[in-house]
């Protein structure tokens, strides 16, 4: 069990870098002498040091290290990126341990970091708290395995069924609210946390949404919107070029200072394609927020990973149906006078 609670630190360690290291994995180190931690260290932010060199880092007495235990819930690099290899450095400091709770599938790495340490005398256990480790990197693996991002779909939906209620021609734009302001606090922390969100044309045409990070603190994420035949109107609020946009259209390629306008075709395997896109781009998670058809083309095309659906009390009577998904591998939490479902796709990680 000693090693169990060593990894588990470091993957409380890791999980801080969430939002901050991608495309980069969440990584946490602790090293360990005589049963006890005596540095400990996370990857903070994408082209900072590695866990391992500020877990090293953080030990004031370096003489110690060669008898110490260095614990990592993810392979070793030994590759030169915009950092050197950790596996370099283990081995110059010495370190004649080290347990590793999952291999790196990314090609420079994927086993070969675990080789080089045991080829210059270090002793490797691997696995420790295997499941753990994977789903801490869920994103980073699904990215390097799949050759695509990480898709999240988020919708919320009354208690008869509904995303949207019925509206009528010349209605305000603006977003129907199911939810509490609490929740709509926790939606933009999860913003903060994903490389991309998207949404389709009628999204932005009814709610004009800014998709961005306000009601908490972090990254914003980058835009992506469908607009098949380029009819949004330049008043758009996703279009206000204040952070990074691409929209899908099959008319033409352009930049406007942050926005990109990306041609593609639109008669098959359109999802697919533009995930093949963002995924060329390096964006490793996505999170999608709507409309209707959009999720259910996700779900329909088994290309997604999580879904985060709202249960709220309200009752619409009409309008939008909510996305229709299977309830496999599903857990629910009751937060005040609503439901909060996540939904988790195995098949994909």
């Amino acid at each position: 069990m000693t090693d169990e609670i060593f990894m588990q630190r470091c993957i409380e360690l890791g999980r801080k870098g969430l939002g901050y290291v991608a495309p980069n994995p969440m990584v946490g180190c602790v090293i360990v002498h005589d049963g006890k931690i005596i540095g400990e260290g996370f990857h903070r932010e994408f082209g900072g040091p590695h866990a391992e060199v500020n877990a090293i880092d953080s030990v004031k007495n370096h003489d110690l290290l060669p008898s110490s235990t260095l614990y990592v819930n993810l392979e070793p690099c030994c590759h030169h990126g915009k950092t050197p290899p950790c596996s370099g450095l283990i081995i110059r400091k010495k370190i004649k341990k080290v347990v590793v709770g999952c291999v790196d599938p990314f090609d420079s790495v994927s086993g070969k970091g675990i080789s080089q340490l045991r080829e210059n005398g270090c002793e490797v256990e691997v696995n420790v708290m295997k499941e753990e480790s994977l789903r801490l990197n869920k994103r980073f693996f699904v990215f390097h395995e799949k050759k695509r991002p990480f898709v999240i779909l988020k919708w919320a939906q009354t208690a008869d069924g509904f995303i949207d209620s019925l509206r009528a021609p010349g209605s305000e734009i603006r977003p129907t609210w199911i939810t509490t302001e609490k929740l709509r606090m926790l939606v933009h922390k999860w913003r903060s946390e994903e490389a991309a969100i998207m949404v389709g044309t009628e999204t932005v045409r009814k709610d004009n949404p800014g998709l961005n990070v306000r009601d908490w603190s972090g990254k914003q994420p980058t835009r992506v919107i469908i607009d098949k035949d380029l009819t949004l109107p330049s008043s758009a609020k996703v279009l206000d070029g204040s952070q990074p946009t691409l929209v899908f259209n099959r008319h033409n390629d352009d930049e406007k200072g942050n926005t990109r306008y990306i041609k593609i075709p639109f008669e098959e395997m359109t999802l697919r394609r533009i995930l093949t896109f963002l995924h060329g781009e390096g964006i490793q998670s996505l999170f999608v927020e709507g409309g209707r058809n959009l999720i259910q083309g996700f779900i329909e095309e088994n290309l997604w990973d999580e879904a985060r659906v709202f249960g709220g009390p309200k009752f619409f009577g009409e309008g939008t149906r909510a996305p229709s998904i299977k309830p496999a591998n599903l857990s629910q939490i009751i937060i005040g006078k609503e439901t909060f479902y996540w939904f988790r796709n195995y098949m994909n990680y």
